[in-house]
Formats: C-alpha cells, structure tokens, sequence
C-alpha cells in the first residue's frame, strides 16, 4: 500500500484514518495522543496534515503527555502551524487531564498502600518544575486527615520545619505521618538529605507516640517508597 504523502490532506483521507470520524465510529480510547491532538488542533498546514504535526509536537516533548504539558504558549506557537488559538486549545485540553487527576486524587480518604500516597499526590506535584515538601497526616485507622505542603524550594531542595510537622500533627490529632516530596529531575534515588530528614522526622515523632510511616519519592509517573524498600 502506498504511503500517503505529508502534504495529503486529512480531509481527503478515508474515514477511518480520520481522527474525528475514527473517534466517532470506534470511540476515543483508540485514537493515538497524535490523533487527539489533532483534533484540539483541528488542521495542519500546507505541507503537513494535522496528526503529522501533532507527531512532531509530542516528539519534541518525549512523546509525554506531561512533559507537553509544561510546554508555554509561547513554546507551542514556535512550531509551525500553530497559532495562539490553537496553542491554547492544546493548553486547556491537558490542563483539564491534569485537573481531571486530580479531582480522582481527592476521592483517597484512606490510605493503605504506598501507592494511594502516589495517586494523592502525584496531580499535585508530580509534574512541577520545583521540589515541594509534603505531609500527610493519618488518624489511628490510616484515614486521611490532612495532606499539605510544608515547604517550596528550588530544584536542589526544600527546608523541612520538624517544629511545624509536630505543632500541625498534636492540633489534627493524627497519630501517623507519611512524608512526601518530587524530584522534579525524575530520579528516583533518595539522597543523603533525603534520609537524614526522615530519620530525624521519625526521631522526633516517636517521642509523641506519633509513627512516620513512609516517604514516598514522587516524579511523573514513578515514585519510591522508603517503607517498601526496607530504608525507613
């Protein structure tokens, strides 16, 4: 079968090979993240259809659909093809994704593995530029009681306050902890800090009969669990 040129049109293409009939007819969850993109995008160019197009704008983003979505505006209208309108639809769309997650996210009420930490936390910080220090804080049946930022810092680190975790766990009234932070780098390695401020943590807690139950390293789609691993 002949290969379809890049300047053929998608208009001129059968009806299964377009996205919005293909959408339509076979339903959304067999489209390719070029083929939705496409149809955020609506047309391409002169030389390039609209999934080709879409193709090279998940490329250059690791064909990651979070990593696309750290992508400016200003960073979308550099390829060609793209204007602001279209750049902003390409915007929404993966900012609803993210917002969608997240609302799945606030449906955790109880954790019982390392795994509901990640699916918490992860729309909240998984995909941010920055390291963020997070707290949850359980009652005596693992129910969530809190889950907050402690700290914000630059990519190299955060302060961690063990003053503040312990005042905000004695006024919740929790009796576990689970502590929390992202690698904006996408490592999944603790480093020396990393376990330094969990075992002071941990010190600290037990002389109020108040139990750190994990750290979870959090990235985009990965995260590493102290308890799990044996290292808390």
């Amino acid at each position: 079968m002949q290969q379809k040129p890049s300047s053929f049109s998608i208009k001129n293409w059968s009806d299964d090979d377009k996205p919005r009939e293909k959408l339509v007819q076979k339903g959304k969850s067999v489209l390719s993240d070029a083929e939705l993109i496409a149809i955020l995008i609506g047309s391409g160019s002169r030389n390039e259809s609209a999934v080709e197009l879409s193709k090279r704008i998940l490329a250059s983003a690791n064909n990651n659909l979070n990593e696309l979505g750290k992508l400016s505006i200003k960073q979308l209208m550099e390829f060609k093809g793209i204007g602001e309108a279209k750049a902003v639809s390409i915007a929404a769309a993966l900012e609803i994704g993210r917002r969608r997650r997240g609302e799945e996210a606030q449906k955790i009420t109880k954790i019982n593995s390392s795994k509901n930490v990640f699916e918490l936390l992860q729309p909240k910080m998984g995909e941010l530029p920055h390291e963020e220090f997070w707290i949850v804080f359980l009652n005596n049946s693992n129910a969530v009681l809190q889950a907050g930022q402690l700290s914000k810092g630059g990519i190299t680190g955060t302060l961690v306050d063990v003053r503040l975790v312990l005042k905000q766990a004695l006024e919740l009234g929790a009796v576990g902890l689970i502590l929390a932070h992202n690698h904006p780098s996408g490592t999944l390695k603790p480093s020396e800090a990393d376990k330094q401020i969990t075992k002071k943590l941990k010190v600290a807690s037990e002389a109020l009969d108040i139990k750190v139950l994990d750290h979870i390293i959090i990235t985009q789609k990965e995260y590493f669990s102290f308890a799990d691993e044996n290292i808390l």
